[in-house]
């Protein structure tokens, strides 16, 4: 089920009423048939494969619990191994053997295998990886191993962020589960303007604009530098508006419920280096790739060639970890490089003291230049192919073309919707580049009532006036 649904619009409502409507000891379950109904909106009989990898890790935390010795390790590994093996099947066995047929073919060995006819799971990354920091938490003795099945299940599924994050740690979520949380004004007040302010960056600026990103990389070769510029500069806005929108909405919709996400994003792109635009995008990954990838590598404990190294890898990892594509292999590999470039030029004092900088008009510069590192990577990201990327690169660099006038398909939505676009973009901006002032203002009780009444009408008036309500899915869900 979509955020930015119709069918979404009946069910949030129905749910919550129900779920303070229960007495406390049944509104686990019914979040959990919820959760179930949910995810069952996209291809039903797939919930069987999320219920597989909740039976696995659900087992093995209690049995790293019970054991001892060698055995908790064992059955770690055990737990890992199994829930990653059901994301190879579904998302990188195509990718593997495809690739294994592709080097067949250029060596003249006649042999392929064939590809499995299958649909890669809605969110099965970020569900994975939300079981994965059960266990771990568990054999670090961090959590207690869940033993009410329920319950654990509910943590898995719980549908605000089931299928694209945050992705929680037991230790933030599952004792939630057990509070008993009381219909207040509060929550419901600062839960609903968060679901106003991500639907609108969803449906008012990723999916207005998604329709020229779209014409601008299906043929790059045919585009001028200028419009391969401003598709780039678009789809940066598009990503962010409409992942941030995501998690805006389901930390919004628990919120209505008394529950707490993590903060999952935090203006990234006034950040003025690469370390700090990583501790504000998707933070909930960062982190998890920070505590169970980096950290165990050795983290900022080792020195040297060694902790570039886990650097690089962890980028590479994550590269991988978004999609069974080169494209996004090489986006991983993009910024690690950036982020090991920016730690060897910390040990010059003029860098460390350019990035720590609290002069204004010096962080808005680091921030210009971030930003644009950030886009270049993004064309990685967005492209079909790492050729179609590089013809991107090229084009813009190069000048190719030398027009302003837009591409034909472009020009379908005429002149006036296309200005009306493009300065959409330029306002949510500005806004968004005070955002970190902006949000604490608006979510909070030092603004006037009024004031907050007032703005957040005004964005449902205009979600409702010019917001695009296609079948749009959001990004991240294809991950």
């Amino acid at each position: 089920m979509l955020f930015n649904s119709f069918e979404f619009l009946v069910f949030f409502p129905i749910v919550t009423i129900i779920y303070f409507l229960l007495p406390q000891k049944l509104r686990w379950l019914h979040l959990l048939v919820a959760s179930c109904v949910f995810y069952m909106f996209f291809i039903p009989y797939y919930i069987v494969i999320l219920f597989v990898t909740i039976i696995i890790d659900y087992f093995a935390g209690i049995w790293i619990e019970d054991s001892t010795g060698r055995r908790r390790k064992l059955f770690l590994w055990g737990s890992i191994v199994s829930t990653c093996l059901v994301l190879f099947v579904f998302k990188y066995y195509n990718f593997f053997i495809g690739n294994f047929n592709d080097i067949a073919a250029l060596t003249g060995w006649n042999y392929s295998l064939d590809l499995l006819g299958i649909i890669l799971p809605i969110g099965l990354s970020f569900h994975t990886f939300q079981s994965l920091s059960y266990v771990i938490e568990v054999y670090r003795g961090n959590q207690k191993a869940e033993r009410h099945f329920g319950i654990y299940s509910l943590y898995v599924m719980f549908y605000p962020q089931l299928v694209a994050g945050p992705i929680e740690r037991p230790q933030n979520v599952l004792h939630q589960f057990y509070e008993k949380h009381q219909l207040n004004y509060q929550d419901v007040s600062a839960g609903i303007k968060l679901m106003i302010w991500g639907l609108f960056k969803k449906v008012v600026i990723a999916d207005n604009i998604a329709g020229i990103v779209d014409i601008v990389y299906a043929n790059p070769e045919g585009t001028s530098w200028q419009w391969l510029l401003i598709g780039s500069y678009l789809f940066a806005v598009q990503i962010y508006c409409d992942f941030s929108g995501y998690s805006d909405m389901a930390i919004g919709a628990a919120r209505v419920m008394g529950f707490r996400l993590m903060e999952n994003f935090n203006t990234p792109y006034i950040a003025n280096s690469i370390k700090a635009f990583w501790s504000r995008w998707h933070i909930s990954l960062s982190t998890w790739f920070r505590d169970y990838l980096y950290i165990p590598m050795g983290g900022n404990r080792v020195e040297g060639w060694r902790k570039h190294f886990n650097l690089f890898t962890v980028f590479a990892v994550s590269g991988f970890w978004h999609g069974a594509n080169w494209t996004y292999i090489v986006w991983g590999l993009l910024h690690g490089f950036y982020n090991v470039l920016e730690n060897v030029l910390k040990k010059f004092a003029w860098f460390k003291a350019w990035i720590e900088t609290q002069v204004p008009m010096k962080k808005r510069l680091g921030a210009f230049v971030v930003f644009h590192l950030v886009v270049l990577g993004w064309i990685f990201f967005r492209a079909e192919s790492v050729s179609d990327a590089w013809v991107v690169i090229k084009g813009i660099f190069t000048g190719q073309g030398s027009s302003w006038v837009p591409p034909d398909e472009i020009m379908t939505f005429g002149y006036l919707s296309l200005a009306f676009k493009l300065g959409l973009v330029l306002v949510f901006m500005a806004v968004d580049l005070t955002m970190h002032r902006f949000s604490r203002g608006v979510y909070d009780h030092r603004t006037g009532h009024w004031f907050r009444l007032s703005l957040f009408a005004y964005l449902a008036a205009l979600i409702l006036l010019i917001g695009y309500w296609g079948d749009v899915e959001f990004i991240y869900f294809q991950f």
